[in-house]
């Protein structure tokens, strides 16, 4: 049998306990070994599935314990890559969730690591490893809806009434395009193989942080140039979906990003007079996760989300801050 990878966590962040950690928990190959965080409390609802977990008094502690393989990063955006560089120094595979870098250069500096340390690093993008996103990929690149026309989307959440979440501080690397502006870009390029072209932002921001930012644009790539929008808030009420639209059809994604949580997984397809609807209750992708990384380390099978794939969302981000334009509604 397998030895189970042995997985640390730095920090004892809320989505971790929420998400990733019992996902860890669930994976086949995989435990939850770990954790690092100098306040002992904060470990205890990790213990809730994992009672037998070390708890370290700092992330350099969970980095020097020669029986963890893998760890997971949750930290705050603005300290990703330097203690994703400080795990792969310690011959540790690294899961870092998203977005990995606030410049898409900086991830040049992690491929190098891994290419050197012969390690897996990867940016903890789930919804490549959810069917409902490979579907739409397959559907779109089959021709089932024609000639690719338009693609759109729209994620949107408030939490305005949290002032001190890092979200909402430039210095930890806030705002709505870092926290969920890669699921609108990242999305369209995954299903389409495209780049973009030209994009223009028009944003309203507070404290130095994008609250709102609509961007439009031209990509381009195997399915033909079309045309690109897309929403992100942190002021609106909770939306997500996502469209790809051509000549002769409609593919819609309503739960495109938290499946199952924010509803359930879904995929429309129109064509013609015709309407159908897949659906995938119950499917975690949080889980496919783990278990993918962890086939790529134990089988040495291709992981889903590349960190080559993540520089090109990256840099699509860099190119929507590029030049933004700035506004405030009076």
């Amino acid at each position: 049998m397998t030895k189970p990878i042995r997985w640390g966590i730095l920090g004892a962040a809320k989505f971790a306990r929420e998400h990733m950690a019992p996902a860890i928990h669930a994976a086949k190959g995989a435990e939850l070994a770990a954790i690092a965080t100098s306040d002992p409390a904060k470990a205890e609802p990790f213990r809730a599935f994992a009672p037998a977990m070390a708890v370290h008094a700092s992330y350099d502690a969970l980095l020097a314990d020669p029986s963890i393989e893998a760890v997971y990063i949750p930290l705050p955006n603005h300290l990703h890559v330097e203690w994703t560089l400080k795990a792969l120094a310690a011959g540790k595979h690294v899961l870092t969730e998203k977005p990995i870098c606030l410049k898409a250069p900086e991830i040049a500096q992690i491929i190098a690591a891994r290419d050197a340390a012969g390690l897996l690093a990867a940016e903890a993008y789930m919804i490549v490893h959810h069917p409902q996103w490979q579907r739409a990929r397959d559907l779109v690149q089959s021709g089932a809806i024609g000639r690719l026309v338009q693609v759109d989307g729209v994620f949107s959440y408030d939490n305005r009434a949290d002032p001190g979440n890092i979200r909402n501080k430039a210095d930890t690397g806030g705002g709505g395009i870092y926290d969920i502006g890669v699921y609108t870009y990242g999305s369209a390029r995954f299903v389409t193989g495209a780049e973009p072209e030209a994009l223009h932002c028009r944003m309203q921001q507070e404290n130095g942080v994008d609250t709102w930012a609509q961007v439009t644009g031209t990509m381009a790539g195997p399915m033909g140039r079309f045309a690109y929008s897309a929403i992100t808030s942190m002021r609106m009420h909770n939306r997500q979906e996502m469209n790809f639209h051509g000549e002769k059809g409609v593919i819609r994604l309503t739960a495109p990003f938290n499946a199952n949580v924010f509803a359930e997984a879904q995929l429309e397809l129109r064509a013609g007079m015709s309407v159908t609807t897949e659906r995938w209750p119950g499917v975690n992708q949080y889980v496919l996760q783990v278990q993918n990384f962890g086939d790529s380390i134990r089988n040495g099978t291709a992981y889903p989300c590349p960190l080559e794939f993540t520089h090109g969302t990256a840099a699509m981000i860099d190119k929507a801050f590029a030049g933004a334009e700035v506004f405030a509604l009076t």
